[in-house]
């Protein structure tokens, strides 16, 4: 059943349109910057890629800012000439310029960040706990809902199949059969793409169990969508195994993401997407200082995904974990 009634979509936009005017989107001085929303925008996705040390063109930028090349190209010309960003060749491809942020952007950047997060401490302050994180939750999942319109027009097929792919719901907690049909998914998943056998299977059947007797702790979770009655995606989040003695609010606190799997039916939905912005809403709400996951080269895909919700390649290695030999990845996202 969908929630999209006229009362609800009336609401939604109502809303919408609240914060859109008092976050200043409407002006020319976003976060008492003196710049316009789009070029505040920029500077927070060019610091961002600093940061990650992830070159970054006016090519990416258009890409992250959904702006056309004029757009971009005028305004990143402004803030070339007030100072804010510097531009070099890329080493990559000699057409395209590296930006970068000048001593000057990077102050201008500390500027914006400080206001933004005064101005949502301010706000969530005057919420309870449980509001807080339904707030994070749900801007979050209404967020990627929107990014993803476009790709789930031109995805929302099946294959091999003319029929709509059923819309999976995301829900919390252990389900029966949850523990089986999640080790299924990745056995057969993992057979194909890297030839894993019984070691695999067998790992992946015995930690997840491990943690199913542990799932009630504040720290631990695991979402699991489910279409036609049927569990078609899991993803979970481990606040434990990766902390030793750190408690609530210790600056050491690290979240592990485990057990992401799609099922091939539904993969292309962006059902992937939906699971791993629930999980990472969670790691926020609960104030993980770091969130890692391991994976391994070849997975292109959802290396991509990963990347795109701020996570960074932090170390590579051969390894047989899980069975095989194996180029081993390490992924951090840092709050």
């Amino acid at each position: 059943m969908t929630i999209a009634t006229p009362s609800t979509v009336e609401t939604v936009r109502s809303a919408a349109r609240a914060l859109v005017r008092r976050l200043g989107f409407l002006g020319d001085d976003l976060a008492e910057s003196g710049l316009p929303a789009s070029a505040v925008h920029a500077l927070i996705e060019i610091g961002a890629a600093q940061r990650q040390a992830r070159r970054l063109t006016a090519k990416d930028l258009r890409g992250l800012l959904n702006l056309e090349k004029s757009s971009v190209s005028r305004m990143l010309r402004k803030l070339v000439e007030a100072g804010l960003l510097q531009e070099q060749p890329d080493i990559e491809d000699a057409r395209a310029k590296q930006i970068s942020l000048t001593p000057s952007g990077a102050a201008k950047l500390a500027q914006i960040d400080a206001f933004a997060r005064l101005q949502v401490e301010t706000a969530l302050a005057r919420l309870t706990p449980p509001q807080g994180k339904t707030v994070v939750q749900g801007l979050q999942l209404y967020a990627d809902a929107l990014s993803q319109e476009a790709e789930d027009r031109t995805s929302s097929l099946s294959p091999t199949s003319s029929l709509p792919l059923p819309l999976a719901d995301i829900a919390t907690g252990y389900r029966p059969g949850m523990i089986g049909r999640c080790t299924d998914m990745h056995a057969r998943y993992y057979a194909r793409t890297a030839d894993f056998g019984c070691a695999f299977e067998a790992i992946v059947a015995t930690g997840l169990s491990e943690f199913c007797g542990r799932i009630d702790h504040p720290d631990n979770e695991i979402w699991t969508a489910i279409a036609d009655e049927k569990i078609v995606g899991t993803i979970a989040i481990d606040g434990e195994d990766l902390n030793g003695r750190a408690g609530p609010g210790d600056p050491r606190r690290i979240a592990h993401l485990r057990w992401f799997i799609v099922d091939d039916g539904q993969r292309g939905s962006g059902l992937g997407r939906r699971l791993l912005t629930a999980a990472l809403a969670f790691v926020d709400a609960r104030d993980f200082a770091e969130t890692h996951l391991w994976t391994f080269r070849g997975l292109d895909a959802a290396r991509t995904l990963y990347e795109a919700h701020g996570f960074v390649l932090a170390d590579e290695y051969p390894g047989r974990q899980w069975g095989n030999a194996v180029m081993e990845q390490k992924f951090v996202r840092v709050r």
